[in-house]
């Protein structure tokens, strides 16, 4: 197995790679050509940005000017808070489109929960889904109570949820939650943006079979069966995040891992951000 045939299966029967490519802070069309280039070279196929990272053209961009083929490419895109509601959603997504020249997008995700159009959002990407718009409809930094609330009134729920996840977060209720309601959990900040870099039992983990510290945590994400969206510029470590299907991790180096978990979030509380209706 490798970074290209390590597929998902999602609960409404389309396919995901497990493994893709973050375009957060990827900014400048000659960046974002370069770190695409070197992304599809290596691999990667899911392509991961959204409406608030402001780079929507210059993604679209650089899939046409590389000649990037529209069904080779697993591609993500968010709605910002903003632009959530039912009327609004669709018009920002009918926008996103025409920024990423496409027809559609494999995977719409609300970016964040929000209590000011909770439920309308929702039904609007339900709509989206209908009218071909995008493929399959999911969430991010949803969590439990938010799913749960959304079961209430949904008439087909997320098949991804997005989540800060990282060996500082493992977020282990969540993901058993979500494993059981068939919903791909999918790893953003999964090196939790350098904070668990200088951990010693990751060292010796990662002494032990030859390979870095990130390495090893997209390992430990990949094993547990998470979807991860590393994100670099530099050519080194785009490559190196790919090359992670040569060895294995044990159960004992797994449950170390684990154990790092303090509850340390790098972004926002997701609860907050529903409660004030903005990433605050």
């Amino acid at each position: 197995m490798d970074i290209k045939d390590n597929l998902l299966t999602l609960a409404d029967g389309n396919e995901m790679p497990q493994e893709g490519f973050g375009l957060y802070k990827v900014d400048g069309q000659a960046t974002m050509n370069q770190a695409v280039k070197k992304a599809y070279e290596d691999g990667y196929r899911l392509f991961d940005t959204a409406q608030l990272y402001g780079n929507e053209q210059e993604v679209g961009m650089a899939f046409k000017q590389l000649a990037i083929p529209r069904d080779n490419i697993f591609v993500t895109t968010k709605v910002a808070e903003e632009n959530q509601g039912y009327d609004t959603a669709i018009e920002s997504v009918k926008e996103s489109l025409h920024k990423l020249q496409m027809d559609y997008v494999d995977l719409l995700l609300v970016h964040w929960p929000i209590e000011r159009s909770f439920f309308d959002t929702w039904r609007a990407f339900e709509e989206m889904k209908k009218e071909g718009l995008t493929r399959s409809i999911g969430v991010s930094n949803y969590q439990m109570i938010h799913l749960q609330y959304l079961a209430t009134q949904a008439n087909e729920m997320p098949v991804v949820d997005q989540i800060e996840l990282h060996p500082l977060l493992t977020q282990k209720p969540l993901l058993e939650f979500n494993r059981q309601h068939q919903i791909v959990t999918q790893a953003w900040s999964p090196l939790g943006r350098g904070a668990v870099l200088n951990e010693p039992v990751l060292k010796d983990i990662a002494a032990a079979h030859n390979k870095s510290i990130a390495q090893i945590i997209l390992r430990w994400h990949f094993q547990n069966g998470v979807s991860f969206i590393p994100k670099s510029v530099h050519e080194e470590r785009i490559a190196q995040n790919a090359d992670i299907y040569d060895f294995e991790l044990n159960a004992q180096e797994m449950a170390q891992i684990d154990a790092l978990n303090a509850y340390h979030r790098t972004g926002r509380e997701p609860e907050l951000v529903y409660e004030y209706n903005k990433q605050y």
